[in-house]
Parts: structure tokens; sequence; C-alpha cells
């Protein structure tokens, strides 16, 4: 195509400022599409020319060049400025929040973004950007154990108090046992880490059996002392302690912090106790394992060693944690407690204590 058309005239200053635009890296693309449209036309190239080399139309070029003959550089501004930013008001604000903090009608237990924006006619964008700003994740959910013990505060205490200032020429341990960890052999081969794709596993396993873990963390050296055995029983738990006694025969007591599993009050630990004076149990409250330092530890070994872990028999899964245990005690090293204000009563349902 083909148009008769006579060369547009470009004043000098005015074909500098052309230039200037046409050659930006920093200016609107917009903009430097017409600087270089109207120097094209400037130039006497025909209309197909400048549409094959700009990828635009005929009716654009007669529009932009119509505009610059009537009124020059400024008839090259853009005629749309852009719609203006939609920002919801207060109101719109509180009945999205009011409404996403009530449950939907339909049954479900939280909205989506999609779903609310329909109940409430807005747009979904709308109820993202305000869910954003007041922080509402209606998608989200976080659990929590309350302490029902009656003595929380004073057990809590206790045990705070030998983390923080533990008694002289004393060793205090963190005893738990794991239970049924369970030595899963995969069926299919394990296909390995390679650039660009995860380990995989085969969703088939076969199940050898199970294999119970117990632990002592000391607290002073972040050591952990442990022993497997094939089930939890009180007569276990006394053979480790029996263990533990030895190990730490230098210290004049021996303090071990425990929870409330009916294995660690049996009449044959209660004779054990009286046994060996020197040892002194510290019972969590309810629902407090956190308080009991061993269980770091334990979430440690089953991510490093049991979640992904492929054991041909009990034996070897046995034999990969004893190793683990013997690898960790060349790097040990405490778990470092911090209290905002020991002075201050421990409250139930408050944290009392942050692990590092």
């Amino acid at each position: 195509m083909r148009r008769n058309q006579s060369v547009l005239q470009v004043a000098a200053d005015q074909r500098s400022q052309l230039l200037k635009c046409a050659a930006s890296r920093t200016l609107p693309a917009g903009d430097v599409f017409r600087a270089r449209l109207i120097l094209a036309l400037a130039e006497g190239q025909t209309y197909s020319q400048i549409m094959r080399s700009l990828q635009t139309t005929a009716p654009t070029i007669s529009r932009w060049k119509q505009r610059f003959e009537e009124e020059g550089m400024a008839g090259l501004d853009p005629r749309h400025k852009g719609s203006q930013p939609r920002v919801a008001d207060a109101k719109v604000q509180a009945r999205i929040a009011r409404k996403t903090q009530q449950k939907p009608s339909d049954g479900s237990t939280h909205w989506s973004c999609r779903k609310l924006a329909k109940a409430l006619g807005l747009s979904k964008s709308t109820v993202q950007r305000v869910w954003a700003q007041t922080r509402l994740k209606p998608h989200r959910l976080d659990r929590y154990m309350a302490s029902n013990d009656p003595d929380f505060e004073k057990k809590a205490a206790d045990i705070i108090g030998l983390y923080m200032n533990p008694p002289q020429h004393a060793a205090v341990f963190c005893v738990d046992e794991k239970t049924a960890i369970q030595a899963l052999d995969r069926l299919d081969p394990v296909l390995p880490l390679s650039p660009g794709r995860a380990e995989r596993h085969g969703f088939e396993y076969y199940r050898h059996g199970t294999l119970s873990l117990y632990a002592a963390l000391d607290v002073k050296t972040g050591e952990v002392h442990g022993m497997t055995a094939a089930r939890h029983t009180a007569q276990q738990f006394i053979a480790f302690l029996t263990g533990l006694v030895e190990r730490a025969a230098w210290a004049k007591e021996i303090h071990v912090v425990l929870d409330n599993l009916s294995a660690h009050k049996t009449k044959d630990v209660d004779d054990f106790l009286a046994k060996h004076p020197q040892v002194r149990f510290h019972f969590t409250p309810t629902y407090s394992s956190w308080l009991n330092q061993v269980e770091l530890w334990f979430a440690k070994i089953q991510r490093d060693v049991i979640a992904r872990g492929v054991f041909t028999s009990v034996a070897d899964l046995g034999t990969k944690l004893r190793k683990y245990i013997r690898a960790y005690a060349k790097s040990a090293k405490p778990f470092r407690w911090t209290y905002t204000d020991p002075t201050h009563r421990i409250r139930p349902n408050k944290i009392a204590g942050t692990a590092y």
C-alpha cells in the first residue's frame, strides 16, 4: 500500500528534541514510538515503510501526524492518562475484615479471596489488598497447646532454673524416648539428587519393624547419650538411667528433666531412685514438652536421619541412629536459652524461654 503524502515539516528545535527522545532508553515506549514515527514522516518515508519498520497501522500514523501538524510537540502527548488506582475506603476495609472473621455460610471452614469477593460484590484484588494491609490470613492455621497443670509455674521455674543456673558439681540431663521409629525400606530404588531434580523416593515401602531410642542431652555440653531398645518399658528405662549414672559418676547430683510417661513412675523406678539418692527427677508440666531440651535434638535427628532414611532392617536402623549420635558428639554444642525477666513469675500460656 502506498499513500500520496507530503513530507512532514519539522522545525530544527523539534527535530533535535525528537532525535533525543527516539534514542532514549528511559522514556516510556510510547513516547519513543511517536518520536520515531514523526521522524520517519519527516524523512519522507511512505506509510507502508513506516508500518513495516514500526509494526503499526495506517490509522495510527495518520492520527499522530495530524496531531503533530495541529499542536506540534504537545500533540504527541498521550491523551489517555490511565485509570486512577482504586483504593478501598475505610468502610469497605472494615466490611471485608468483619466478614473474613465470620464463617462462610456454605459450611466451609474459611474464606478464599474469590469466595469472599463474590459474597461482597467486590473484586478479588480488592480483597487481597485489604487482607495484606490488615494482615488477615484465613488460609493459615496455627495450633497451640495450653498446659492444664495446676503446678505449671512451680515446675517450669524449677526446670528453667536448672538450665540457667545449674547447681555446682552437678550434671543436668534432659531425657526422653522416641518410640516406634519405623524401619522403612523402599521397594523402588531411590533416584538421586541431580541438577534441576530433587531426590525422589517411591511411594511403596516395606516395614521391617520398629525401634525405640532413649536419649539424654547433657545441658552443659550439648552431647547426647543414646540407647536403642526393642520396646520402651520401665526396665529399659532403668537400664538407660544406670548407664547415665555411670557416665556421670563424677557428679555429686544428677538432675534429670523428663516428662510424665507412666514408665517413668513405676515401683521399679522408685526403687532405683531410692538406691541412687544423687539422682533427682524434674517432671515437666503437662503438655509442656517444649521445656525439655532433648525434644529439640529429637527434631534434628528426625530431619537428618529418620524422615528420608532407607533401612533394610531394624538392626540397620539402630546402626544408623547410633552412628549419627557418635558423629553428633564430635561437634555438639549446648542449646542457648534466654528468658526475658528471670525475676518475673512464669505464667501459664506464655512462652517462658526460647531455644536457639
